[in-house]
């Protein structure tokens, strides 16, 4: 199976099942464990709920893929932390999906990580050639990998690449049946321990290789309850504001902590290589009106000519919409 039809197979139903989705008594939300942020201390206090009036069910996924498929189906509303290539991916093949937030900004939690008795580094990385590599297709993470492979000339197609997700691809790195894996979060946190990366996430910055993730949602979700969106919206942008403030860390630690299935000291060395953009840098050039729109295209373009995705759109202007983080 070649690399693209691995991760069309992943979109095709997603595309196929796209739509506007109707109004409900309730809403279902996605969000991933092992990703520790603000929103679940509001979350498993009833924030939520309390400003919403409605009662928020959450479901977790693996990966962003797994996020457009369900809100293609309808199962879910809308989705916290989706990585920018999954919601390219699927609006590229056709989904109509809308940016509504900026939910984190990261570098170091997003990578790839070489099994250590390989002795590969980055200024050795052409030996990979011929590896075998565990990429959850269609995410941050293989996004990421494409980039860095091309920075380093190391040609894709020369390599055994597996799409799993992070989790499964840390145990495959720890057992030795793979010689790089790309992942996020805990299980990166895991994979640094069988291993090292290629390139640190300051250096991935300055080679433009951004990491952020999105809140998500159906367009016409989005349409028909516009003052439920921003209502979401708000309670996330009050949590990340009470995150801001070290003098809550105390409070909400453990609570984020344990909703993510980590440890205290694992979750606050993640949230230490997060960003949170503010509403107002949100709405802003450096975001949501300009630069994020612009690094779609761009992560689009970079999945075309790696034969991941058969095109991209001419703009994704369309798939962000400002109008409920505005209210």
């Amino acid at each position: 199976m070649t690399f693209k039809s691995k991760l069309l197979g992943a979109v095709a139903a997603t595309a196929m099942l796209a739509g506007a989705q109707s109004a409900t008594a309730e809403i279902t939300v996605g969000y991933f464990l092992e990703w520790p942020m603000p929103f679940q201390f509001a979350k498993e206090t009833g924030m939520y709920e309390e400003a919403m009036g409605t009662k928020v069910n959450w479901v977790s996924f693996d990966t962003g893929t797994a996020m457009s498929a369900a809100m293609a189906s309808g199962d879910v509303q809308m989705s916290v932390s989706q990585g920018v290539p999954p919601f390219v991916v699927a609006t590229s093949a056709g989904q109509d999906l809308q940016v509504v937030d900026v939910a984190v900004s990261y570098a170091d939690n997003d990578n790839c990580v070489v099994r250590a008795d390989l002795e590969i580094d980055g200024s050795s990385a052409g030996e990979l050639a011929g590896k075998k590599v565990a990429v959850p297709l269609g995410t941050a993470a293989h996004y990421g990998f494409l980039r860095q492979m091309d920075h380093f000339g190391i040609d894709v197609g020369g390599l055994d690449v597996v799409d799993m997700a992070p989790a499964e691809g840390e145990a495959a790195l720890s057992q030795g049946s793979v010689d790089m894996a790309c992942g996020w979060g805990g299980a990166l946190r895991r994979m640094m321990g069988s291993g090292n990366v290629l390139l640190t996430g300051a250096e991935k910055t300055e080679l433009g290789i951004l990491t952020f993730d999105v809140t998500s949602a159906p367009t016409g979700y989005v349409a028909e309850n516009s003052d439920t969106v921003a209502a979401f919206l708000a309670v996330t942008a009050e949590a990340n504001a009470m995150w801001a403030d070290e003098a809550n860390h105390g409070k909400m630690l453990p609570v984020i902590a344990e909703d993510a299935g980590m440890s205290e000291d694992d979750a606050k060395a993640t949230l230490a290589g997060f960003v949170f953009p503010t509403v107002e840098e949100q709405l802003s050039e450096a975001w949501l009106e300009g630069a994020a729109v612009a690094h779609m295209k761009g992560v689009a373009d970079v999945f075309v000519a790696s034969g991941s995705i058969d095109a991209a759109k001419a703009s994704y202007d369309d798939n962000v919409n400002i109008g409920p983080l505005s209210q």
